[in-house]
């Protein structure tokens, strides 16, 4: 009788299912994360056939986070958000408001009750990263002006949903779910309770913010002085796989260290792991040489998202559904184009950062799980945001071509009218040339210049 491999079983199916619908989705010039999405949904517990471990899958994912939010820090640069946080931040920030507004009042008029409705909105309201990066890097447009906002704009919002996956779980009790008490929390929130006199809740956030404090002021004093040292120092011995290893190493570790000394997720431990890295003058070989080992475990979490999703939701919740993209897609969309423009911004940029902005990725993934964790939302919820995913990602690389045939219109249009100037130009300086008789050589350069100029222009 052969043995037992759940995790090969699951390394094989997600990756040889991920590989095929993948494949498919290049095919039909979609992102490659809508197929990888399908593939979970194949292996899920809501399809016929195969199911993968799903406790694997979560540990797995886990993984995957750990490493995307690395890659996020990586990309993160304090000065390049610093260039554009004059739009990035109150644009950021306002969008946010509104996404999250318009989600908890769906939420509520489902009948949900106000902490669920509002993780259902904060969920919402939050772009992949990833979607985003790529869309960008394939059309050229991470280093242009419109670019760098687009990536600062969530840089911030992923700041933000950070400070979430902090203040949430403390707060699930109130938010009406299930708080879970930490044995060696309990003492210190009694004593914090009764000697500055306020209740548990609020003594558990205050312990809470206290250490994910501390564990960003050691980050920023300590870290940033010892990790780029770590790597200079194993750069020396010029082996990449050494080098491999110590970015790996210092990613994990830092991420474990954060949830097990500090109570903070493993997702904030890996995004200032990669953003003190990103420091060092080897941030950019950190990134290269991790890069395939981030993408596979990239693939991996969003196969198990896809394995969360319960394809009945779309005919049990049509309507649910239905307003769940229009939020992500059209309500998101209009409040960045307008906040955009409302600062002053052109029209190009203000459709690009709409764009940008209409789908949501793993933050949103993260969130909804926590809030299903913690018995804070129903898993009609956590299957809607899967599904507003997975059609918003689908959606988006659309976006994105409109905007492409609008500016190749616009450059064919300016073409054609910087054709049209030139040919207007040698016909009206035709008779002169044709009065000068010393210069011979003229007439014959301006007759060869005039046949080729017309056709542009008509």
């Amino acid at each position: 009788m052969p043995h037992e491999t759940p995790l090969i079983t699951i390394l094989v199916a997600g990756f040889g299912l991920a590989f095929v619908f993948g494949l498919l989705a290049q095919r039909l010039k979609l992102p490659l994360i809508a197929g990888y999405l399908l593939a979970g949904v194949v292996i899920g517990p809501f399809t016929p056939g195969f199911v993968a471990d799903t406790g694997l899958a979560s540990e797995l994912a886990e993984l995957g986070v750990i490493l995307l939010m690395f890659g996020v820090g990586l990309h993160f640069s304090p000065r390049d958000l610093m260039a554009v946080k004059a739009i990035a931040v109150p644009g950021a920030l306002g969008q946010v408001l509104v996404a999250t507004a318009f989600g908890t009042a769906m939420g509520w008029l489902i009948g949900w009750n106000l902490g669920a409705a509002l993780i259902f909105g904060l969920a919402l309201s939050v772009a992949s990263t990833v979607v985003l990066l790529r869309a960008l890097q394939d059309r050229d447009l991470i280093t242009t002006d419109k670019g760098r906002v687009a990536v600062g704009w969530l840089i911030v919002e992923d700041l933000l949903m950070v400070l979430c996956l902090v203040l949430i779980p403390p707060l699930a009790g109130l938010l009406g779910g299930t708080a879970i008490p930490v044995a060696e929390e309990a003492e210190a929130v009694a004593e914090v309770t009764s000697n500055i006199g306020i209740g548990p809740i609020a003594a558990t956030v205050l312990i809470t913010l206290a250490k994910a404090a501390a564990f960003v002021a050691l980050m920023l004093i300590i870290g940033r002085r010892v990790i780029p040292w770590v790597l200079h120092f194993v750069s020396q011995t010029r082996s990449r796989e050494l080098f491999r290893l110590s970015v790996l190493a210092i990613a994990l570790g830092v991420a474990y260290g954060a949830t097990h000394f500090f109570g903070v997720s493993f997702a904030l431990g890996a995004f200032f792991a990669g953003m003190v890295m990103s420091s060092s003058t080897l941030s950019q070989q950190a990134m290269r040489e991790t890069l395939p080992l981030r993408d596979a475990f990239a693939v991996l979490f969003f196969v198990s998202v896809g394995m969360l999703f319960n394809p009945t939701v779309v005919l049990s919740a049509p309507l649910a559904l239905i307003g769940t993209v229009a939020i992500i897609i059209f309500v998101k969309s209009v409040a960045a184009y307008y906040i955009v423009r409302g600062f002053g911004h052109d029209h190009d940029k203000g459709l690009t950062i709409a764009a940008s902005l209409a789908q949501i990725g793993e933050f949103s993934f993260i969130l909804i799980s926590m809030g299903v964790t913690l018995d804070i939302v129903p898993t009609e919820a956590r299957d809607l945001v899967v599904a507003g995913a997975m059609l918003s990602i689908l959606a988006n690389p659309l976006l994105f071509h409109l905007l492409d045939r609008r500016e190749a219109r616009k450059a064919a249009l300016a073409a054609a009218a910087a054709a049209e100037a030139a040919g207007a130009a040698p016909e009206g300086t035709d008779p002169d040339v044709a009065d000068d008789p010393p210069r011979p050589a003229a007439p014959s350069a301006a007759s060869e210049a005039l046949p080729s100029s017309p056709p542009p222009a008509g």
